[in-house]
This record gives C-alpha cells, sequence and structure tokens, in this order.
C-alpha cells in the first residue's frame, strides 16, 4: 500500500498529474514515484520521502505532458523504505510497468519459478514479481497477460499497469483492496481513493471484487476474471473539492475536530424527521429488527471505540445483548451464526481489509449486515444488506476525529430507534434523550471555545513520558480512544483502562513522572472515580481531569482540568469528552514537533490484513 493514481487521455502535465498524488498524502507513505509512457520513450522517477522531494527532482519535467502515466505512494510491507523498493515497478526489459496496493501472499514461490526462469529481481517487494509474471504471459496483448497473472496471484491487489508496447491504454485490477476509475474530457484516471479525483472530475466507477478496467483514450471497458464483460455504472460523487482542503488550519486534524458541530448537524438532518428517527437506507423489514435479541459488532481502531459506546446504549435502551470484536479477531471466534443474526460492522472508509473479511465471513454463515460508514460507495456499503451514512466528508487526518463523533451519534440513533420499535423505549423518554442530543453540537462548540486553555495544558503533560487514561462505564471507551488518538500522534507511549483495572497491573506505573488522565463524570459512579483520583494522588502521579462544570471535589485532586458541559443523560457525554481529548493529543503532538496529519507507519485506510 497506499496510494494509486493514473491517467490515460489527452496529454495532461506532470505538475497537474501530482496533484492527484498529492491528494493521496494522507493515507500515509515511505516513498514514491512516477512512470510515463511517451512516443515511446518510458520516463521513470523514484524517490524515498515525499511528494515534494520527487516534484524537486522532476522540476525541469513539470510542464511536460504526458498522454499516460502511473503514480504511486508507498508504505513499505515487503522491503525497507528505499527509491529501490518504491513504485512503480517493470520487467526484465523495462517495457511493462506497474504500482500496487496490498500484498501478494504466494509472492515467494513465484519469484522462485521467476528465478529459475532467468527474470532478474531488483527489489525486496512483493511487487516485483507481477511485474516479470505480466512479461512471462504476454504475448497477443497488456490484458491477456493481466488475466493470466490475476488468476497466479493469492493476497490483496489493487494495480495500475502500462506498457511501452501499448503506449495508449492503462490497465486497472482490483482483488481486495479499493479502485475507482475516474471519467473526464480530459480522458480516464484511476485512483486508491476519491480525493484524487476530485481536481479532475466528480464522474466515477467504483471498480467491485475481481474486476479488471480497460482504459484507452477513447473508451473505458470491465471485465471481471473470468474475461465476462461488465455492466458500466458511472456515479457522480457529491463531495466538493474545497472539502478536501485545508483551509486556514495549520492541519486537516484541527480542521476536522472543528467540524464536529456540523457533522452531527448534518447527520440530524439525515435521520430525524420530525422529531422521529428514521434510517432510509436499513433495509431491514421492522418484523425483523423486532424480534432482534443479539447485535454483533466488528470494528478496528477508533470505530471499534465507537461500537464499544454503542454497546453500551444499545443494552440500556434497546434491550439487546451486544457482543463486539476487533474485526481482526472476529473472525477467528467460531461463532455459530445464521440468518437470524445481525452483525454491525463499523469502518470510516469502508476498506477497511479486518472489517470487510468479518463482513464476508458472517455473511458465509447467512447473518445480515448493517454497516455504519462515511463513504457511500465503499465495498462495506456494497456487501451490506443495509447502512447508516456518516455526513463528515472527507476525513483526510490519518487519526479519526469527525468520523468518530458521527458513527457515535448514528449508534445512539439506532439505539432510540430500536428501543422504540421493540416496545422496551418509551416514547417519552426516547424524546428527553433526543432533546439533549440535539444541544450536543452547541455544547461541543462551547467546549472547542477552551481550546487556548486546552494548548497550555497540553504544553505542560508534554513534558511527561508516559500516560493512563481511565474511565468507567460508557467513558471507559473515551479513555481507549483518549489514550489512541495520543499514541497515534505524538508517539507517546498511553494505554487507556476501565478505572476499576487501575489496581490490577497499572497502578505500579504511577508516579510523579507520569499522567493520568481521567474522565470523572457525575454519574452513578462518580464515587469510585474519586477514589481513583485519591489513589493516583497518594503516588504522586499527574492527574489531568476531564470533568462536569463547578465539579470542585475533583477539581481539588487533580493538577489540571478541563471542564465539560453536565448533562442529565451522562451517556451522551462521549461526544462532548471526545473533541476534548482529541485537542489534547493535537497539541501534545505539536509541542513534541511531530508530523500530525501523517503520523509515522500509520496509513488512514488499513487495506491489508
Amino acid at each position: 500500500m497506499c496510494g494509486i493514481f493514473g491517467f490515460v487521455g489527452k496529454e495532461v502535465s506532470l505538475n497537474l498529474l501530482l496533484e492527484g498524488l498529492f491528494r493521496l498524502e494522507y493515507r500515509g507513505y515511505d516513498s514514491c514515484g512516477w512512470a510515463a509512457v511517451k512516443t515511446n520513450i518510458v520516463f521513470l522517477k523514484k524517490e524515498q520521502g515525499k511528494i515534494y522531494q520527487l516534484k524537486e527532482k522532476l522540476k525541469d519535467n513539470l510542464e511536460e505532458r504526458y498522454p499516460l502515466s502511473i503514480l504511486h505512494t508507498r508504505w513499505a510491507t515487503h522491503g525497507r523504505p528505499n527509491k529501490i523498493n518504491a513504485h512503480p515497478h517493470f520487467d526484465c526489459k523495462k517495457e511493462i510497468i506497474l504500482v500496487h496496493n496490498g500484498i501478494i501472499e504466494n509472492y515467494l514461490s513465484l519469484k522462485e519459478e521467476l528465478i529459475k526462469e532467468k527474470h532478474n529481481f531488483l527489489s525486496d517487494t512483493d511487487t516485483e514479481v507481477i511485474a516479470h509474471l505480466l512479461e512471462r504471459f504476454y504475448q497477443e496483448n497488456l490484458e491477456e497477460a493481466v488475466f493470466k497473472t490475476a488468476k497466479k496471484l493469492k493476497g490483496t491487489f489493487a494495480l495500475a499497469i502500462i506498457s511501452k508496447k501499448e503506449p495508449q491504454k492503462l490497465i486497472g485490477v482490483r482483488k481486495g483492496s479499493p479502485l475507482i476509475a475516474g471519467v473526464s474530457k480530459k480522458g480516464y484516471f484511476l485512483a486508491s481513493d476519491i480525493p484524487a479525483l476530485l481536481p479532475f472530475t466528480r464522474r466515477v466507477v467504483y471498480l467491485k471484487d475481481e474486476e479488471v478496467v480497460i482504459l484507452t483514450k477513447e473508451k473505458l471497458e470491465i471485465f471481471n476474471f473470468k474475461k465476462e464483460k461488465q455492466k458500466i455504472c458511472i456515479e457522480k460523487v457529491k463531495i466538493k473539492k474545497e472539502s478536501a482542503e485545508k483551509k486556514d488550519y495549520p492541519h486537516y486534524m484541527l480542521k476536522e475536530i472543528f467540524e464536529q458541530p456540523q457533522v452531527l448537524e448534518k447527520t440530524f438532518s439525515l435521520y430525524l424527521k420530525e422529531g422521529k428517527v428514521n434510517f432510509p437506507q436499513l433495509n431491514f423489514k421492522e418484523n425483523y429488527l423486532k424480534k432482534l435479541k443479539k447485535i454483533y459488532i466488528a470494528a478496528c481502531g477508533t470505530a471499534y471505540h465507537a461500537g464499544l459506546v454503542g454497546k453500551y446504549f444499545l443494552e440500556k435502551h434497546a434491550q439487546l445483548t451486544v457482543e463486539i470484536d476487533v474485526s481482526s479477531e472476529f473472525r477467528y471466534r467460531k461463532l455459530n451464526l445464521n440468518k437470524n443474526d445481525l452483525i454491525l460492522a463499523i469502518s470510516q472508509s469502508g476498506e477497511t481489509a479486518d472489517t470487510l473479511a468479518a463482513v464476508r465471513e458472517a455473511k458465509n454463515k447467512r447473518a445480515k449486515v448493517l454497516s455504519i460508514c462515511n463513504c457511500l460507495g465503499s465495498s462495506l456499503i456494497k456487501e451490506s444488506n443495509g447502512f447508516i451514512y456518516t455526513p463528515c466528508g472527507p476525513e483526510i487526518g490519518v487519526a479519526s476525529t469527525k468520523a468518530y463523533t458521527a458513527q457515535i451519534l448514528s449508534l445512539y440513533l439506532l439505539g432510540i430507534y430500536l428501543g422504540l420499535l421493540k416496545k422496551v423505549l418509551k416514547e417519552d423518554q426516547a424524546r428527553i434523550i433526543l432533546k439533549e442530543l440535539k444541544k450536543i453540537p452547541f455544547y461541543q462548540k462551547e467546549t472547542l471555545k477552551e481550546v487556548d486553555k486546552i494548548k497550555k495544558i497540553a504544553k505542560k503533560f508534554s513534558r511527561l513520558g508516559c500516560f493512563l487514561f481511565l474511565g468507567r462505564g460508557i467513558s471507559y471507551p473515551s479513555s481507549l480512544e483518549g489514550a489512541l488518538k495520543l499514541k497515534e500522534i505524538s508517539y507517546i507511549p498511553a494505554e487507556g483502562y476501565p478505572a476499576g483495572e487501575m489496581k490490577h497491573g497499572p497502578i505500579a506505573l504511577i508516579d510523579e513522572y507520569r499522567a493520568v488522565v481521567c474522565v470523572v463524570l457525575k454519574d452513578s459512579l462518580y464515587e469510585k472515580m474519586i477514589a481513583n483520583l485519591q489513589e493516583i494522588k497518594a503516588r504522586k502521579g499527574k492527574i489531568l481531569g476531564i470533568l462536569n462544570k463547578e465539579d470542585k471535589e475533583a477539581k481539588f485532586l487533580c493538577d489540571e482540568v478541563i471542564f465539560i458541559t453536565s448533562l442529565k443523560n451522562q451517556d451522551l457525554s462521549p461526544l462532548l469528552v471526545a473533541p476534548v481529548l482529541q485537542l489534547f493529543a493535537y497539541f501534545v503532538a505539536k509541542n513534541l514537533g511531530c508530523e500530525i496529519d501523517q503520523p509515522r507507519n500509520l496509513a488512514k485506510s488499513v487495506t491489508v490484513e
């Protein structure tokens, strides 16, 4: 992995093509490269490091126009991050050139075969095997070689392939890794994600799994791996180009933190009509949902933490049994699923490999799938029986912020909807919850006004080398998410724990050099959290408290405090705690000089297992 961009058509300047690649930077990468074919000449340049460094090396070519190009950003999976292992890769004759996202699981055995056939390998990557397989099979034309090669590969792959022998053709291949074709008057594009296409077109074709797209100046054709021609469905992307830009913010992450109130308001406008919750794309019969007794949630990372919040809320207000697993582990459980079971899959991108694998495993057992997702054309939505769309717009920062709170709000609304449908939540109770829930965007705006105070606190705490995040009940997922945000972008070791587990291990870490971030709400667990604060204080731990306003008792025990609005229904508090923890992590990372939008070793969409 991580980013693919390609073009075939009327000649386009290299400078413009690099704009498409720049828009994939948010996915994270350690090297990049470009290849083109023009007047029977192959142009190729690779660089370890950032796209601007590649651009500098290509400064004499930037205004040159090319009819056929492929570009790539790479996160190392096989082979170190260096110029040799960077994409594009090519065959022995340097006539077939390609870029690849994914992992080829059987590349070693294929490489041994090809070495015996006298193929010469230059890199340590799995990708280079594909180029040599294409060389082996190339006889009539490039697409025939592609079909034969695809049959030999095990694993996941999205490919963009060009050849010196056929300088008017760009071929894309998808198996388990996203790939999108863009349609414009200038020609056709390939990209691994929508933002790369926005400067050029909003007309797109989402490739399905095991499909090959053949692009020339004149036409677009799609075939499945059996060489059967497929129907072309061109969709119009509603995302505006500006929504994927930073505007006046120094980082995408900060912009996206401040967008959260608007995202929640958009979510309400989609699913709350005349005081009633309604999901147009749910696609389940009411009778099925009324009889539903159990939900299995599968998600990864931040989406998993949103799912944990949802578990608490669904169990309480819809009286459902909810099991939740990290998607990669869900697949290894021997669950006795059937057609009556519901899997709730949560993913910002809709392309998370482990979540998709969990969904496919569940569908093989005839379970139904409901997804919560931010990308309408994604694999997850297409493979689900029903879905809830989170209207966040593009989330560019690798550390998820606005998608997290939109997922939580969607889960709250789902809990209210199911509770009413199953008649375990009374109408007046639902009205009270919704009334307070609709005030959350305003309360978030009030919280975000504390940005200068949070910045000062973050500067003070950034000197500490280890963090513990604690919460109880529905605040426990907030502690996990706070720890994840901090470690993702500041690289400081941080752990999230239920506060009740503190004496079962984490307390051994606490001393005057350690920070403990505690979410303390005025709820039924308040006294227990006060006891935790006392224990931390006795061991000289530095305490940052996220407290309800006017909580003097907890404030007295903390070194620093950040206040949030006191809610009548504290089950909704994760939506107020989240922006505080996000801003805290952001300013700690900024104070340490970290690369916030593209933290090391992380990708925005984890499209490999």
